[in-house]
């Protein structure tokens, strides 16, 4: 796998698929965000997850073009075994570039913290949940958290940075290419001071392209450790050992800036929320593409457990 990728883009009993099928319908929340909502049958209003997305164009299920494992429908559907309702969503870049309408320059980081508050203000509105938690995933941690910070009774992250992006890519440079790290630091800096930057190397431009450049800087300009701090509600910060695009060090970072929080390593969990037996790199990269592997029953045991206890 190519470095950078984070950038470029059963307490219920024998709940049978054809339940899940009926239980699940399909929503539009705005012009721009359309989900799957999937609520249990139960005699109370039961909690509900939303489940946002990491980065790219990533759909409700976890999916991108050319990777489909099905991470975020699993969850959703092992969420639902444990009464637990959720919505999971596609990001808007999916709409966008099915109607051939999406503009690279126009594109924020704010953008996908709008669509999260919008599905929480949907949903909050509705007023047919018990509680209401967020989930964010990868990238979908920093935008959950921003997101969280009302009308929320709890925030899930996992596989979430726990240092600003354009660190968490000098990190990452450090490691998988070094000779890049001290030019990208150097196009970050003119990036951040004067919007724009020309100080990169061509082995850097997937991350510096001028039409990318504007949504990086906004994404630069949100601290996980400063979004985390400041929510008071339950937080449980979780990451898998295996994971090759966020370090378990990330999430330290996370459970250090937020001391309360319930903080969880899964073992052998990946990126893509699935079980990683070797070490063999190529184990971990198919994953990203078998989309009948489910994702690992604990993760989905220890957040139904931080659900049903708050």
């Amino acid at each position: 796998m190519k470095y950078l990728i984070l950038v470029v883009f059963l307490t219920f009993g024998s709940l049978k698929a054809q339940s899940i099928a009926e239980d699940s319908r399909k929503i539009s929340v705005s012009p721009l965000i359309d989900g799957t909502i999937l609520v249990p049958k139960t005699t109370e209003a039961p909690p509900l997850a939303i489940l946002i997305g990491d980065s790219g164009p990533t759909d409700r299920n976890g999916n991108q073009q050319m990777m489909e494992n099905n991470c975020l429908r699993y969850l959703a559907e092992g969420l639902y075994k444990d009464g637990i309702a959720s919505f999971r969503y596609d990001k808007r870049i999916v709409k966008q570039m099915k109607n051939r309408s999406i503009n690279e320059e126009h594109i924020r980081f704010d953008d996908f913290i709008k669509d999260a508050k919008d599905v929480v203000a949907y949903f909050k509105r509705a007023n047919s949940f018990g509680k209401i938690y967020i989930i964010g995933h990868g990238q979908g941690s920093l935008v959950g958290m921003v997101a969280a910070q009302k009308d929320i009774n709890g925030f899930i992250s996992i596989a979430g940075a726990g240092q600003s992006i354009d660190e968490v890519i000098i990190s990452q440079l450090a490691n998988q290419a070094p000779e890049l790290q001290e030019n990208a630091s150097q196009a970050f800096d003119e990036l951040r001071a004067s919007g724009s930057t020309q100080k990169y190397s061509p082995g850097l431009a997937s991350i510096f392209r001028p039409a990318i450049q504007s949504f990086i800087r906004s994404w630069m300009l949100y601290n996980p450790q400063e979004g985390i701090a400041t929510l008071n509600i339950p937080v449980l910060i979780m990451n898998g050992d295996k994971d090759i695009q966020v370090a378990v060090s990330e999430a330290e970072i996370l459970q250090k800036a937020k001391p309360g929080a319930t903080y969880t390593i899964i073992p052998n969990m990946n990126h893509v929320l699935k079980e990683i037996k070797g070490k063999d790199p190529l184990e971990n990269q198919k994953t990203y593409n078998d989309y009948k592997m489910p994702v690992m029953p604990q993760l989905i045991n220890e957040i139904s457990r931080f659900i049903k206890q708050k």
